[in-house]
């Protein structure tokens, strides 16, 4: 398959997940007391949004009203090893350790991966499992 060419111009520079969650304001408190996150507010009446973040991290989660059904996660069910997000961090065992610290419900690692990458993987207070990466 041949590359597209794109513009030396545009270039892609974050991505920010989007989950949907049960309880914004759970999932908010767990990402800032568990993951060391932060957040200012919440958005919408009646509140149903928000954004955590940490360094250069966003992730964004809404809460549907009227609650919706669970969500079946395809990944999930195809394999259990994989995750919803990639997180690249500059000292992973360093972010193991503090998540450790903070009864993070780690689900691996850290760990070497041969594609030269140490892990560790993180299950969220939704069921959500992250990546946390240093090459």
């Amino acid at each position: 398959m041949r590359e597209k060419e794109t513009s030396a111009a545009c270039r892609m520079t974050r991505a920010v997940p989007y989950f949907l969650v049960d309880d914004v304001f759970a999932t908010a408190e767990f990402y800032r007391d568990v993951l060391g996150f932060r957040f200012d507010q919440f958005f919408g009446d009646p509140p149903s949004f928000t954004i955590v973040e940490r360094d250069d991290v966003r992730i964004m989660f809404r809460q549907l009203r009227p609650a919706r059904p669970p969500v079946a996660r395809p990944n999930r069910t195809v394999m259990d090893e994989t995750f919803d997000a990639y997180i690249y961090v500059s000292d992973v065992d360093e972010l193991a350790a503090e998540l450790r610290v903070g009864k993070a419900d780690i689900v691996e690692g850290p760990v070497d991966r041969i594609y030269d990458m140490r892990e560790v993987l993180v299950r969220d207070c939704n069921g959500y499992v992250l990546a946390f990466g240093q090459g």
